[in-house]
């Protein structure tokens, strides 16, 4: 169904090709996992079936890629929408329409299909992905996953013979990525549908995989073989595969039902061993007098923050006065009291109370639309509350003129290229410099750490979505403000990426930085948040330390929890260190 034959794909400016070498077949009904590290080139080969590489975004093309037997080189994109279905890792990108029917029906209005027919695959797919109570949403009152859900039903209902999906579940909850996923499935066994799709939380998707495509580094040739196979060589693997790896299991396993059928000896030999279960405290109330962080090894966070730096950078980068004096210390970096948002006909926030301690780390979590984002906008002044107080460094921030506001506090929104303006890295970087009055080359250095080998001269439209927000994260990083919000921070960003953030975010809090933020990723909870607050229907329905929160979940609980189980372990580093 799609033959790549010895393609490669370099782009103007480029040192060398950002693919090279590949050569391999996606056969009809096979649903298959491109894998790698950020920027090694997967969203160029998935825009090669598509066509969009290089009729859309430039480059040189050498080599053959046909898809249905028709050749890409030959045909357009709009040549190629009978048969290829496309998202993007932007669904904000996708969308033609206002409302979610209109998105989903317009497809195949655009393929000339009967209106009887239209209705019916809308219903369904309204049905298959969970979005019948979206119906007749605008798509900008949307949350990030609910739009992504939206963006994927607006290519099942064409009924398109090969679905191409870059990082399809990077904004899902949990429970949404496994119904997607399910979906995916039947399409591909019951269907014969074709699916090659990227993705970095290989956690969720590498025991669906019939087969890994991986590609180790640019332009290096892509090695393909079964998901065990590619997972034992690979640079990138999820937590229970690194769980393997420790404990020495061969075959490697691909699933939490797997590995805990091996775990027993594992077990027996951490019983003993002293492990953070065993010191979690009740209430965030523990938490924020000084839990450990989550795989610190017991570093205590500190119990007042440390002078911070400044910034004036605002989130579209507008430029603003001199900011005033520092507002007198307060015992809350920042305070939520009795919240309540309304956006439009939906109740975003109802009576939502909260705290944030300096030094704190804390993970908003839930389901789509459950209110994180609406939450971290009230922090920035970006969203008005319509009941209950908001306080961020002891100011109103609705209320507060974006100089003083920014002053303490940063935000990194869902989609970082909100951020960026400048023509190239060393641009945007020099501009964060001047902004925070940091040292020329701090906002570079940051990047550098955050994701090596990002050229200078780069575009920052040209970075893939990990490299983009490596590049916002050092921007806003670059003022340290004592509280910073980051909506989804690890979207696009593969293991060794993530790791990095992990480490700089840990020394910030530890130099008495607050930080909350909004994910999905329960690895990245598991791992950096001393305190989880779960949100649904915006309200809050937990908030405590993370391993009493995320422990007794079944959806929130990390992969490693889930195979050691019920003793409570977290991360991979935790058993590693408790194993040394």
């Amino acid at each position: 169904m799609i033959r790549f034959e010895d393609v490669s794909v370099t782009y103007e400016g480029a040192a060398g090709p950002t693919v090279a070498g590949a050569d391999f077949e996606v056969s009809e009904g096979e649903l298959v996992l491109l894998a790698g590290p950020s920027g090694v080139g997967k969203s160029t080969v998935l825009g090669a079936v598509s066509g969009l590489v290089p009729h859309f975004t430039g480059g040189t093309l050498r080599g053959r890629v046909t898809v249905a037997g028709r050749d890409t080189r030959t045909h357009q994109p709009r040549d190629l929408a009978d048969v290829v279905g496309t998202v993007g890792q932007d669904p904000l990108a996708h969308f033609v329409t206002d409302t979610v029917e209109d998105e989903l029906a317009y497809g195949m209005e655009s393929l000339g299909l009967a209106p009887g027919v239209m209705r019916r695959r809308v219903e369904e797919t309204l049905d298959l992905l969970g979005l019948a109570g979206l119906r007749d949403r605008a798509i900008a009152t949307l949350s990030g996953g609910q739009r992504q859900r939206v963006a994927i039903g607006s290519v099942l209902t064409p009924h398109p013979r090969v679905l191409v999906l870059d990082e399809p579940t990077s904004a899902l909850d949990p429970a949404a990525a496994e119904e997607v996923l399910a979906v995916l499935q039947r399409l591909v066994h019951d269907l014969g549908t074709t699916v090659l799709l990227a993705e970095h939380r290989l956690e969720r998707v590498v025991q669906y995989a019939d087969r890994v495509i991986l590609l180790p580094a640019p332009g290096a040739a892509p090695v393909t073989g079964t998901p065990a196979e590619v997972m034992a060589v690979s640079p990138v693997y999820p937590p229970v595969v690194a769980l393997g790896r420790l404990a020495g299991w061969s075959p490697l396993p691909l699933t939490v039902r797997d590995a805990r059928r091996r775990a027993a000896g594992l077990r027996e030999r951490l019983a003993a061993r002293p492990h953070r279960g065993a010191a979690a405290g009740e209430g965030h109330a523990t938490a924020a007098a000084g839990t450990r962080a989550p795989g610190a090894a017991g570093r205590p966070r500190p119990a007042a923050a440390r002078p911070a730096g400044t910034g004036r950078r605002s989130l579209f980068r507008r430029r603003f006065p001199s900011p005033g004096p520092v507002p007198a210390p307060v015992a809350h970096v920042a305070e939520v009291r009795s919240l309540s948002v309304r956006r439009d006909r939906v109740q975003a926030l109802r009576d939502v109370d909260l705290t944030v301690a300096p030094g704190e780390t804390i993970a908003l979590m839930g389901r789509n639309g459950a209110g994180k984002s609406t939450l971290l906008g009230s922090l920035v002044g970006l969203v008005e509350p319509s009941g209950g107080t908001v306080l961020a460094g002891g100011l109103v921030p609705h209320r507060t003129p974006p100089g003083d506001l920014l002053r303490q506090v940063g935000l990194v929104p869902q989609d970082p290229r909100d951020l960026l303006y400048a023509d190239t890295v060393a641009a945007e970087c020099a501009a964060a410099d001047r902004d925070a009055g940091a040292a020329p080359g701090t906002c570079r250095a940051l990047v550098s750490r955050l994701l090596p080998d990002i050229a200078d001269a780069t575009h920052p439209r040209d970075l893939s979505e990990g490299q983009s927000l490596a590049l916002a994260l050092a921007v806003i990083l670059t003022a340290r403000p004592p509280l910073l919000l980051l909506d989804e921070p690890t979207r696009g960003l593969d293991y060794a990426a993530k790791a990095r953030l992990v480490a700089v975010l840990r020394e910030l809090a530890a130099e008495g930085h607050a930080i909350v933020l909004a994910t999905h990723d329960v690895e990245l909870s598991a791992e950096l948040a001393h305190r989880v607050v779960l949100l649904a229907e915006g309200e809050v329905i937990a908030d405590g330390p993370t391993d009493d929160i995320v422990v007794s979940s079944p959806s929130f609980a990390p992969q490693v929890t889930k195979i050691l189980a019920p003793q409570r372990w977290l991360t991979v580093t935790e058993v590693r260190e408790a194993l040394a």
